[in-house]
C-alpha cells in the first residue's frame, strides 16, 4: 500500500488504481482473498527477534520499556515525551543506559530496518524521522477516512470480480511512534463495516496481533465478525502481567488466549457458509509465524519465519481441526 494512499496525497489515485489493476489480475489467476494493512510508515513491530526461551527455541518479542528506550534517546522523536509518564521515561532511560552501543544498534535495526515493514532499503535513523513527519498532523480520524476513501474505490471493482479484502490489524494494535493505528478493537471493525456494508469488504483475523491486547476478546470477535473473516493467522502471544503491552509470540496452543475455542468459532462459520449455499467459502488459515527451533537455529530466516517451527504450529492446528470436526 503505497504512502500516498495512507496520506492521501495529490495525485494518490494513480496508485489506487494500480492497486486494483492488481487485484483484478490476481483474481482472473484465480487468486480472490487478498490480505492487506493500512499501517503507516511500519509494519508490524517488534523489540527482539531473538529472544531465547526456556526450551532453547527463540521467538519474537515487543518489549514495551525497550521501545520507549529507542523512542525517547535513540530515535529522539520530537514530543515523544509526552506520550509517556513520568516514570516510563525514567524505566526507558535506565534501560537506554544500560545497553551497550551494539545493543542499540540491534534495537534500532529492529525496529526500522529489519522487519518485513520497509517498503524499500533499509531506513536510516534521519530518513525514518522524516516518513514519520509526514503524519505529524495525521489523527485517527482523518487515517480512518483515507481508508474509507481507498475502499469506496476498490470495493465496486472487487464485488464485480468476487474477490474477498481481508484487512490485517495494526501490530501492535495501538498507536505508536506518534502515528495513528485503526484496525485495532472489535469496535474499530464495528466503525469499518458500518461505514462500507460491501460483502468484499472483510477481515484478517490475526489472533496473535488481536490478542496482544488485553481488551480484545478473540474468541468473541470470531462469533462477532464470522461472515467477514476470509482469512485467519492463528498463533498467539503471552503477555506479560507486570506490562499488558509487552508479549512473547508463544507457541501456537500455549498463549494467553483460548485457540481451541477460536478454531470452534470458525468452523462453526464455515458450516453456516455450507448451508446457505453449496460450495461455502473456507476461511483460509496459516500458523503465521513461529519458533526458530531445532535444525533451524543459526539458519538465515525473515524473522518468525523458519520452517520447523511453523510447521510444528500448523500441526498442532490442524490436529484441533481434526479433533473438533470429528465431533460433529
Amino acid at each position: 500500500m503505497h504512502e500516498d494512499i495512507k496520506l492521501a496525497r495529490p495525485g494518490h489515485e494513480k496508485y489506487v488504481e494500480n492497486w486494483i489493476v492488481s487485484m483484478e489480475n490476481l483474481a482472473q489467476c484465480g487468486i480472490k482473498t487478498i490480505c492487506y494493512n493500512f499501517m503507516p510508515v511500519i509494519d508490524w513491530t517488534r523489540t527482539d527477534l531473538n529472544f531465547k526461551l526456556p526450551s532453547g527455541a527463540y521467538a519474537l518479542r515487543f518489549d514495551q520499556k525497550k521501545f520507549a528506550a529507542f523512542d525517547l534517546f535513540i530515535l529522539k522523536r520530537e514530543h515523544a515525551e509526552v506520550e509517556y509518564s513520568a516514570g516510563e521515561i525514567a524505566q526507558a532511560k535506565l534501560v537506554f543506559e544500560a545497553m551497550s552501543e551494539a545493543e542499540r544498534t540491534v534495537l534500532t535495526n529492529n525496529i526500522i530496518a529489519g522487519l518485513p515493514g520497509k517498503m524499500t532499503d533499509s531506513y536510516g535513523l534521519d530518513d525514518f524521522r522524516s516518513m514519520l513527519a509526514n503524519y505529524k498532523d495525521m489523527n485517527s480520524d482523518a487515517l480512518r477516512q483515507n481508508l474509507f476513501a481507498f475502499l469506496s474505490k476498490v470495493l465496486p471493482r472487487a464485488e464485480a470480480m468476487d474477490v474477498k479484502l481481508a484487512i490485517h490489524p495494526d501490530d501492535p494494535p495501538r498507536d505508536m511512534l506518534g502515528l495513528p493505528r485503526i484496525i485495532c478493537t472489535a469496535d474499530d471493525l464495528n466503525t469499518l463495516f458500518q461505514a462500507l456494508p460491501s460483502p468484499s469488504n472483510g477481515i484478517t483475523l490475526c489472533v496473535g496481533t488481536y490478542s496482544s491486547r488485553p481488551d480484545n476478546d478473540l474468541p468473541a470477535m470470531a462469533k462477532q465478525f464470522g461472515p467477514r473473516i476470509h482469512f485467519s493467522h492463528l498463533r498467539g502471544v503471552s503477555r506479560d502481567p507486570d506490562e499488558q503491552r509487552s508479549f512473547i509470540e508463544a507457541s501456537h496452543l500455549d498463549s494467553d488466549i483460548d485457540m481451541v475455542q477460536v478454531i470452534k468459532e470458525l468452523l462453526n462459520e464455515e458450516s453456516r457458509r455450507t448451508e446457505k449455499e453449496a460450495e461455502g467459502q473456507k476461511i483460509f488459515i496459516r500458523p503465521d509465524h513461529g519458533h526458530q527451533m531445532m535444525g533451524d537455529i543459526g539458519k538465515s530466516v525473515n524473522p518468525g519465519y523458519s520452517g520447523i517451527g511453523r510447521m510444528k504450529g500448523l500441526a498442532e492446528v490442524r490436529g484441533v481441526i481434526r479433533a473438533l470436526s470429528a465431533q460433529k
